[in-house]
């Protein structure tokens, strides 16, 4: 059973209500059929990271609550989970247990000890300079034993995320029991996070290293391909990357799309965006707003560094200065390739500009995805931020149920649902794409798949957007300003 081409939704397992439970409650009331999917985010025990440090896949964070709960909202919405595909938690069984034992430990295998890179244990701080991080420190970790012995360990990014050596037939039994009893349960899809690092070579970046790359998602593919489930690949780099998995025929994203719309409705041009949208893959998830920041790095090539330049500013200027307040080193920004800040408040909280980017996101080809805060109109929560000292919670409010109640009411919400409903049901998104001509001050989208046609135009200088469809019930053409 593949996806449905219906929006998604992407949430923690806290963030609509304070659980599992909540949350299936909150999506059934309000929002069962503006969506299709849910891509829920690590509900796995975690020591950090918010989930994305792992300690095992085989259970659920009892805060969040039980299998059953994750199968309850398996059975009413297509269901994406997450596997991190190059680390694991220090605090996992394993890691503990090469702490306690070393080379002794059943799991010694599983890690990139320096030793097993280097004949003397040390890398040179050319080699380590080589290797594409996304955080402003060398890719390893010192651990010091009991007996007061040091070790270093490859670590990409937080201390508490200890990589993985997947050349390792250990760490392979490990991830293929976690893989099949994942992919068994009721998913569509498992989100490969983070797989780009996987591919460690001294003397080189050490990120998606082909055909190494190739290699291991065949390998991660055949655990999950036999119980139906796709696997989506996440890279926030070059767009030339979406392309060449497009064209192994996996699931990808279109991380370029937040930074090209907000070209777009900044400074009222389609060029750009309309350039993307005729090469962009087919088989694709699209975003304009997720649990991490706006990229930066996604949109390089297809925005000339001056008009990158030139977004950023308006950016600080439009989304209250996120970059300059929050991205210091006291507020933990460990990604400096993003944006802090949620996707209403970098339109300056305009309804019609924000309305305008939904539409062109949900025209896009594509699958779309949107955000728990974005599905709210949520603005920067800076009180959160200033608590945490966490530049991304600028963008990770946790909603209650009484809130949610709140923010539904808020009429740029009513109409966000009502253009997510018409998206999910509507049959010409199924059918064929086509871009049409139009001054560089307009878009116009079209899908068709007889006798259903639907075409979005949007106005980038006044942000009016509206849809002209073909409407089988009484067989006339309709518009529906949004």
């Amino acid at each position: 059973m593949h996806l449905q081409n219906k929006v998604q939704l992407i949430t923690y397992p806290d963030s609509l209500g304070v659980n599992l439970v909540e949350l299936h409650y909150v999506l059934r009331r309000y929002f069962s059929r503006a969506l299709g999917g849910v891509h829920l985010l690590p509900f796995y025990p975690s020591s950090a990271d918010r989930g994305f440090s792992p300690l095992t896949y085989d259970q659920v964070d009892p805060a969040f609550g039980t299998w059953d709960d994750v199968d309850m909202l398996g059975r009413d919405f297509d269901l994406i989970i997450d596997f991190m595909v190059n680390h694991i938690s220090r605090q996992s069984v394993f890691f503990q247990d090469y702490i306690e034992k070393g080379a002794a430990s059943e799991y010694a295998d599983m890690f990139l000890s320096f030793n097993k890179l280097s004949p003397d244990g040390e890398l040179s701080e050319e080699e380590l300079s080589k290797v594409y991080t996304r955080k402003p420190r060398p890719p390893y970790t010192v651990i010091q034993r009991a007996d007061g012995s040091k070790e270093k360990l490859w670590c990409t990014f937080e201390y508490e995320q200890i990589d993985l050596d997947l050349n390792s037939p250990k760490t392979r039994q490990v991830m293929r029991n976690f893989l099949i009893r994942l992919a068994r349960g009721p998913v569509k899809m498992i989100r490969m996070d983070a797989f780009a690092y996987t591919t460690v070579q001294l003397g080189t970046n050490c990120f998606f290293l082909e055909p190494q790359v190739w290699e291991i998602l065949k390998w991660l593919n055949a655990y999950v391909s036999p119980f139906e489930a796709e696997m989506l690949l996440e890279v926030h780099e070059h767009y030339s990357y979406h392309l060449k998995i497009a064209e192994h025929g996996y699931w990808t994203y279109d991380f370029a799309l937040p930074m090209l719309m907000l070209h777009a409705l900044y400074y009222h041009t389609s060029a750009r965006l309309r350039e993307w949208l005729k090469i962009c893959p087919r088989k694709q998830i699209t975003t304009l707003d997720t649990h991490d920041g706006i990229g930066v790095v996604d949109v390089a090539d297809l925005l000339s560094p001056e008009e990158i330049e030139r977004t950023l500013n308006s950016l600080d200027e439009k989304g209250a200065s996120t970059r300059k307040i929050f991205s210091g080193p006291e507020y933990q920004n460990l990604d400096i390739y993003q944006v802090n800040c949620t996707y209403y408040s970098a339109l300056e909280g305009n309804d019609d500009s924000y309305m305008a980017a939904r539409t062109i996101q949900f025209f896009a080809p594509g699958i779309p995805q949107v955000y728990y805060v974005g599905l709210l109109a949520g603005e920067n929560d800076f009180e959160l931020v200033e608590r945490t000292k966490n530049g991304r919670d600028i963008n990770r409010h946790n909603f209650t149920l009484e809130e949610i109640d709140q923010h539904i009411q808020k009429p740029v919400v009513q109409r966000l649902l009502d253009l997510m409903t018409f998206r999910s049901n509507y049959p010409a998104f199924d059918g064929d794409f086509l871009i049409e001509e139009t001054p560089d001050d307009r878009i116009r989208l079209t899908w068709s798949k007889a006798p259903f046609f639907a075409t979005a135009d949007v106005q980038l200088k006044n942000y009016a957007s509206q849809i002209t469809y073909y409407d089988v019930q009484s067989q006339s053409v309709h518009t529906y300003v949004v």
